[in-house]
């Protein structure tokens, strides 16, 4: 359970076989090693990333002296993934030989790093895109179309992933079909933005239990995304590096695998008709690539391939003839 808990949420499938005291003699019973297979397909640097703090983490006894330099490393190491990851307290503890100074220090500054991470800049780069989408007031025909979807396939356990300040959750929490709401983003200070919109505070105690707000990465696999039915991501894969991608396929089409999946992301064709937008520029200053409708196509189509899913695609916002819709939809069901 221990070697599932550190690697699945990294994207492996994991296989482990408990090896006895001695082949010679069974009757003297299982010793604490395992024999681990770990697969998954995943950039080299990541995975030695992972290993070089992982390891350590799973012997539980440096045998060397540990101090601040320490601290060091594993952030180092643990850059872009261990402050999302579901066990990183567990991680920073035993890394640091359980001296508590030391992992207060280090989970402080993960803590710091994260706030920092995607958030810091959002609001101003949020700004930024919707200044040049405003006048098609793209960004509440895409929630709204997004909402009808979900309300129509009758889904009743719903994720919001890559949740931001929270508002399509503030209109999915309207459709009283829906018994539960899961948002999740990996900024900190985006969740408390979520908070305050949805004023969970003030709620009654069955509404805080039907609105859930967690902190985590979309391209880990995650447990507490398992058995929903429906699940959207409004104008965020966009802001993966490509490679990432195929983390967050598996961790969403392999593992959360919810009935429905719903994905917006911006038609690349589409921004030549933006006057105030400089050709070849993003939307986004924090955009890693725009889509052209072929190439979503191709994407999703082969993820729907591959994990058992049907796709389908709509244009969101006015049509141009020969450039498509501003934004574009592809809704996964199987």
């Amino acid at each position: 359970a221990f070697l599932e808990a550190l690697f699945a949420p990294l994207g492996y499938t994991v296989s482990a076989e408990r090896q006895p005291l001695d082949e010679k003699f069974p009757e003297w019973g299982q010793s604490r090693y395992y024999q681990v297979q770990l697969s998954g397909t995943v950039r080299l640097a990541d995975l030695l990333s992972h290993l070089y703090v992982l390891v350590p983490v799973l012997d539980d006894d440096k045998h060397y002296y540990v101090d601040e330099a320490e601290i060091e490393k594993l952030l180092r190491h643990g850059e872009g993934w261990l402050a999302a990851h579901p066990a990183k307290e567990e991680i920073t503890r035993r890394y640091l030989s359980h001296f508590r100074r030391l992992t207060r220090q280090a989970l402080a500054q993960l803590a710091e790093d994260d706030a920092v991470d995607p958030d810091a800049t959002r609001a101003s780069q949020d700004a930024e895109e919707e200044a040049v989408e405003q006048p098609l007031r793209l960004h509440q025909q895409r929630q709204e179309r997004v909402v009808e979807v979900i309300r129509e396939s009758g889904a009743r356990r719903v994720l919001d992933l890559g949740c931001g300040e929270g508002r399509l959750l503030q209109m999915l929490a309207k459709e009283r079909s829906i018994g539960k709401l899961l948002g999740l983003d990996v900024s900190v200070s985006s969740l408390e933005k979520a908070a305050r919109r949805l004023r969970l505070e003030r709620l009654s105690e069955s509404e805080q239990k039907r609105i859930e707000l967690i902190h985590g990465s979309l391209t880990y696999r995650d447990e507490r995304l398992a058995g929903y039915e429906a699940a959207a991501l409004v104008e965020v894969i966009e802001h993966l590096d490509p490679p990432r991608l195929a983390a967050l396929e598996r961790a969403l089409f392999e593992f959360a695998r919810p009935g429905l999946v719903v994905i917006t992301t911006p038609n690349q064709e589409y921004n030549a008709n933006f006057a105030s937008l400089p050709a070849g520029q993003m939307r986004h200053r924090d955009h890693r690539f725009e889509w052209s409708r072929a190439e979503l196509a191709a994407w999703a189509e082969a993820v729907a391939e591959h994990y058992g899913y049907s796709v389908r695609f709509e244009p969101i916002g006015p049509l141009d003839p020969e450039r498509g819709a501003p934004s574009q939809m592809a809704v996964f069901s199987r």
